[in-house]
């Protein structure tokens, strides 16, 4: 993960991502189809390379089904 967005917080909020899809029984493809992306957007997401802002975190937050909170704790 790159250094400059790294931290502890960030990086316990995307092991909660990268939970909550494989809960949903989600391969990245997935969920790239979902959104639009290629597989890599979502890769890129879950390796920490690319930070999300909010609309996008509630937009995954609903293709897991999940509350944004669920992603906060």
């Amino acid at each position: 993960m790159s250094k400059t967005i790294q931290t502890k917080e960030y990086a316990r909020f995307i092991d909660r991502l990268r939970k909550a899809r494989l809960e949903a029984g989600l391969k990245q493809i997935d969920v790239a189809k979902k959104v639009k992306r290629p597989q890599s957007y979502i890769s890129r997401i879950e390796s920490g390379e690319y930070r999300l802002d909010i609309l996008e975190v509630k937009r995954l937050a609903k293709i897991y089904g999940k509350s944004i909170e669920y992603f906060l704790k």
